[in-house]
């Protein structure tokens, strides 16, 4: 695993955020894909705890056991 709790947290929080600024008309659409998209990804991320572009330039936000 190479993503920290802090970096976990953050990343789960984006795709409930982007939704509810989508739901209250705060971004325009494409934006609200666009953040969707990301927020999926960052989602998936963030609950796995595994970051494959952390991977591929070395670095990591989790503590070393």
């Amino acid at each position: 695993k190479n993503v920290g709790w802090a970096d976990r947290l953050i990343r789960v929080l984006v795709l409930p955020t982007a939704i509810v600024l989508h739901m209250m008309n705060i971004t325009p659409l494409w934006l609200s894909v666009t953040l969707g998209a990301v927020g999926v990804i960052l989602l998936v991320t963030g609950l796995a705890g595994k970051c494959p572009i952390y991977r591929g330039i070395g670095v990591s936000t989790a503590k070393k056991t």
